[in-house]
């Protein structure tokens, strides 16, 4: 899989029609790292490659449909978030679907934009969650062994990779890093 060095959000649009992926992603290529799938495996593979933030899943598609995409995302733990898109209305079922958000074609221009960016600041919050826990966790265990000893746990170096790996999604989600740098100031270690 790909290493996570962008410094944007990662978009992935999926629509079998490639005209209407392709100008998704123009209108977002300037303001995130995008990738476009024209189906639904193609879809799946593209989420097994890489990390993803958010997912513009049109719903209906010949291969594998957006319910289905939407079901394997929720069955694998995807931690991104997903807007179902489709230019048929909403029927009934869809009060049972896992999706994030929820808009129908024809998309305004402005619309995509907006939407990619209130989903990358919700994941941006969440992420920042998970990060603050795990940092906190690394830092109360590397406050228990004397520095210069080597930790030799496997524990300890799968939580500092977690870290690592969460504070680079952090970084590329948020666009004011002020709350990681007031967290980083606080003093967490025994007296």
């Amino acid at each position: 899989s790909m290493p996570d060095t962008d410094t944007e959000p990662r978009v992935l649009i999926v629509d079998d029609e490639r005209e209407v992926a392709d100008a998704y992603a123009l209108r977002l290529r300037d303001v995130c790292a995008v990738t476009t799938a024209y189906g639904g495996r193609e879809a799946l593979a593209a989420v097994d490659d890489r990390v993803v933030d958010v997912v513009l899943l049109d719903r209906h598609m010949p291969d594998v449909s957006g319910d289905d995409v939407l079901a394997t995302l929720r069955d694998r733990e995807f931690a991104g978030r997903v807007v179902m898109v489709t230019a048929v209305d909403p029927d009934v079922n869809v009060v049972d679907l896992p999706f994030d958000d929820y808009l129908c074609k024809p998309i305004d221009r402005a619309d995509v934009r907006s939407v990619v960016d209130q989903q990358r600041q919700i994941l941006a919050y969440e992420t920042l969650g998970e990060y603050y826990r795990v940092k906190s966790t690394e830092l109360v265990l590397s406050a228990q062994t004397p520095s210069g000893e080597p930790t030799g746990s496997g524990e300890d170096e799968a939580i500092r990779e977690k870290a690592d790996r969460l504070e680079r999604r952090v970084r590329r989600l948020l666009e004011d890093e002020t709350v990681l740098t007031e967290f980083e100031a606080v003093d967490r270690t025994l007296a």
